[in-house]
């Protein structure tokens, strides 16, 4: 594989980066943190997609570039005999095959899975091959052997064997389960031979038992059909005479009905004739009655009108007693709107003088608070100046004429009296002030006798004024209520005039004592009235009366010959109560005891049903036992199977462990003669995966810092090798990021060397690294730089062990030529590229 060409576009801090890789010994230097190491990993994600990148694939955009900005990484490289140009985005991917315009695949799965299939590696296995990753060369050194071990065993994918492993044990695990599973769950053989045998049994006696269940109700069937004619015409029979007694039994009823009504009609038509007699004095006793309703119904409409009358009189005098108190109440306050004035002119007099008491208290209080506060800072003042002074003499006096003056700080020597004395003076003074202001403050603590009078002329107004707010809110009212009386007096002598219409066209004329009267007679007369009614109406049913019992005889006379005919009819039948129960009591017999075989042959064959269901039940069991013990067979033979992969991988794993160690101390002791021409031609792996060095066939007990880094090299180039061998590749390509770790120069250089010697066999090797003197050793230089103005990383080119080409330019590779060909690229161009 060979690396042709990587451009990337808005990757990371890379904003627009283009190189053109040749071959040789190509180096990528730059301080951490400037992008080096993300070019390899933009070659990763164009090769092998998101799994090849550090974080998720939304942290790959280029701060600085804008939301719609594409996000690209165009790959151009060759393997085998084709050439592939690889272009993805974060959204789409595209291959193209030996310069072709058209893609040979063109979305994101389809590219990564191309990729794969064509270099035969996984990106695991990509990176183990052609990637040696910050401090590889060394990282066996410091592992336990077993570990050493696993770790060669993981690079050249022997991991994939344990895994198939781990793969075929589960699976054999499975297998096993599957088969404890049955073996619990299958059932004893002998048991179900047993209830088979049982089931046989059980259908045989069951068989029997309804046989002679069927026996015995053929035997009572037999028995019920020669009653049950005999039976059936008795209940006949038995029904008939009852039909007839019932019938009989209705008729005397009716009989005695008929009898009941012609004794009923006899005795009205009694009382017709009684009532023909007495009709003619009640029709002359009720004669008045009619003219007597219509005076009590005129008398009741006059009582009404009369009643109407007094409400209404009632309430006019209501009203006039109204109408005087409104008018009684509007003479009182008819002066309430001058009044109004007189009050409120009265308020805002008083309201004057309350603020001028007012603002002349404030003033004057305050006056007297400024005075007491004054005095009390002067006293405090005082206080402390004495306080100090009283300090400074005690001071003097005590050090006498060694002290130092409080004022010049020089020793007082015979000044010592002068300036104790002018200090008793000092005091005497603030004493004297003192006492002044304390008594000044006394006389203040207690108000004024002229600020005690201003407050109380303050409150005296306070008073007067809310007598006189009252005042007025009270003529306001009155005011407002002058307006309402106004009104209502109105209103109320309209409804008394309309009062004394209603009254004057009310009709008089009641006497109480008439409709008293006319009342009791119609209450004595109304009863005769319903008597009269009640005899005409008997006098009309008397026609009807005398058909109807004429009718009832003719009907007496039908019902006696029904009743003849029933009574013979019922004499003629043949049945006796004795009979029909003696009859009756065989029958019971014969039905109960054929239902009681009908039960039994129901409970035989339910027998028969339930021991043909557990003879079936127990084949059923037995061919399941027989299923079972053919899929416990298969079970078995596929865990022996598993069993004998398993030991079949552990060998295998056992041979290409054993074989590893003897093939990569072949490979490694190849590339170790390449590298020191011929003077070590033979490195071991021993058991503990140590790395020794033969010289001449004899192992070198120590090995310098030089031998042990070329050692490691060799063995990681051994590594790769395997695996490149394995992939069916190719291993012409090397990238070394970050191997010299903590080498001082001289080591650092001897890698640099060591690699030089290895242009034979790898077409190209780069090497990345922050550590600038690596530059003198290696063809070709890429430079990489952040640029914190620009937000982004700066890539330069320049030829190995010189200086860049320009400050502050950028170069432009060209392609087509053995090594890196670059031509200077104008600051303008890269300000723009770098925007994008």
């Amino acid at each position: 594989m060979k690396l042709n060409s990587v451009r990337l576009t808005n990757f990371r801090q890379h904003a627009q980066t283009e190189i053109t890789l040749g071959t040789g010994l190509t180096g990528i230097i730059g301080p951490n943190g400037a992008g080096k190491t993300t070019i390899l990993e933009a070659i990763a994600w164009a090769l092998y997609g998101n799994p090849a990148i550090r974080g998720n694939r939304e942290s790959i955009r280029f701060m600085g570039a804008g939301a719609r900005a594409p996000v690209e990484v165009e790959l151009d490289f060759e393997l085998g005999s084709h050439r592939y140009r690889v272009v993805r985005g974060l959204t789409s991917a595209e291959v193209y095959l030996d310069g072709s315009d058209s893609p040979v695949a063109n979305s994101i799965t389809a590219v990564t899975e191309l990729m794969q299939r064509r270099l035969g590696m996984s990106l695991s296995e990509f990176f183990h091959t052609y990637f040696t990753g910050q401090k590889e060369l060394s990282v066996m050194a410091a592992m336990t052997p077993a570990r050493r071990g696993q770790f060669l065993s993981r690079v050249l994918g022997y991991e994939k064997l344990r895994i198939a492993q781990d793969l075929t044990r589960d699976k054999r695990n499975r297998v096993r389960s599957a088969i404890d599973g049955m073996q619990r769950g299958m059932p004893d053989p002998e048991a179900i031979l047993r209830a088979l045998a049982e089931a046989a049994s059980r259908k045989e006696e069951a068989e029997a038992r309804a046989q002679q269940a069927a026996h015995r109700g053929a035997v009572r069937q037999r028995e019920m059909m020669a009653i049950e004619p005999r039976w059936e015409m008795v209940q006949r029979q038995r029904e008939q005479s009852a039909q007839l007694l019932t019938q009989i039994t209705v008729a005397e009823e009716k009989e005695a009905a008929l009898h009941r009504d012609t004794e009923r009609i006899t005795r009205e038509l009694e009382g017709v004739q009684a009532a023909r007699s007495q009709l003619d004095s009640l029709r002359e006793a009720i004669e008045p009655l009619f003219a007597l309703n219509v005076e009590l119904q005129a008398l009741n409409t006059l009582y009404r009108e009369e009643g109407r009358r007094k409400t209404l009189l009632e309430a006019e005098a209501a009203l006039r007693e109204e109408i005087a108190r409104l008018e009684e109440r509007h003479t009182r306050i008819e002066r309430a709107p001058a009044l109004e004035e007189e009050e409120t002119l009265e308020l805002e007099k008083k309201r004057a003088e309350l603020e001028d008491a007012q603002g002349l208290l404030e003033a004057r209080r305050t006056e007297w608070v400024r005075d007491r506060q004054e005095a009390q800072t002067k006293r405090e003042a005082l206080r402390q100046q004495y306080s100090e002074l009283k300090h400074q003499r005690d001071r003097v006096v005590a050090l006498g004429e060694d002290g130092e003056c409080p004022t010049c700080s020089r020793p007082l020597g015979g000044s010592l009296h002068t300036v104790v004395e002018h200090l008793d003076e000092m005091l005497e003074t603030v004493n004297v002030d003192g006492s002044y202001y304390k008594a000044r403050v006394e006389q203040l603590e207690q108000m004024p006798e002229d600020v005690q009078q201003l407050d109380e002329k303050r409150r005296t107004l306070m008073q007067e004024v809310g007598t006189l707010e009252r005042r007025l809110a009270k003529v306001q009212l009155a005011v407002q209520e002058l307006g309402t009386i106004v009104r209502d007096i109105a209103a109320k002598q309209q409804r008394q005039v309309q009062m004394q219409r209603d009254i004057a066209r009310i009709p008089a004329g009641y006497d109480p004592a008439r409709h008293a009267d006319v009342i009791a007679e119609v209450d004595r007369l109304t009863p005769m009235e319903a008597e009269a009614a009640r005899f005409q109406a008997m006098l009309e049913r008397e026609p009807q009366l005398k058909l109807e019992q004429t009718r009832i005889a003719q009907e007496i006379m039908r019902v006696q010959s029904t009743l003849g005919t029933l009574r013979t009819r019922r004499a003629q039948i043949s049945f006796t109560e004795k009979d029909f129960n003696e009859l009756k009591a065989d029958y019971d017999r014969v039905r109960m005891e054929l239902q009681e075989s009908k039960v039994a042959a129901a409970r035989a064959q339910e027998q028969v049903s339930s021991a043909t269901a557990a003879m079936a039940a127990a084949q059923e069991a037995a061919e399941d036992l027989k299923k079972k013990v053919a899929e416990l067979d298969v079970l078995q033979t596929d865990r022996r199977l598993h069993d004998e992969l398993d030991r079949a991988f552990s060998d295998l794993r056992t041979d290409l462990n054993y074989q590893l160690r003897p093939e990569l101390s072949e490979l490694a002791s190849a590339f170790l003669s390449e590298l020191t021409d011929a003077r070590y031609t033979e490195m071991e792996l021993d058991d503990q995966y140590n790395i020794v060095i033969l010289e001449d066939g004899i192992p070198k007990p120590v090995l310098s810092g030089g031998e042990e880094d070329l050692a490691n090299l060799v063995l990681r180039l051994a590594i790769s090798q395997m695996i490149a061998e394995r992939a069916g590749q190719n291993f012409s390509l090397l990238i070394l990021d970050e191997v010299f770790g903590s080498l001082d120069e001289a080591r650092r250089l001897n890698v640099v060397e060591l690699l030089r010697g290895l242009q034979d066999r790898f077409e190209q090797v780069i090497l990345i690294t922050h550590i600038e003197p690596v530059r003198e050793g290696v063809d070709r230089v890429i430079s990489v730089r952040y640029d914190a103005d620009r937000g982004c990383s700066i890539v330069t080119e320049s030829e190995g062990g010189g200086a860049e080409i320009g400050v502050g330019e950028e170069l432009e590779p060209i392609a087509g030529e053995r090594g890196a060909r670059v031509r200077p690229r104008l600051p303008e161009e890269s300000l723009e590229a770098g925007a994008a």
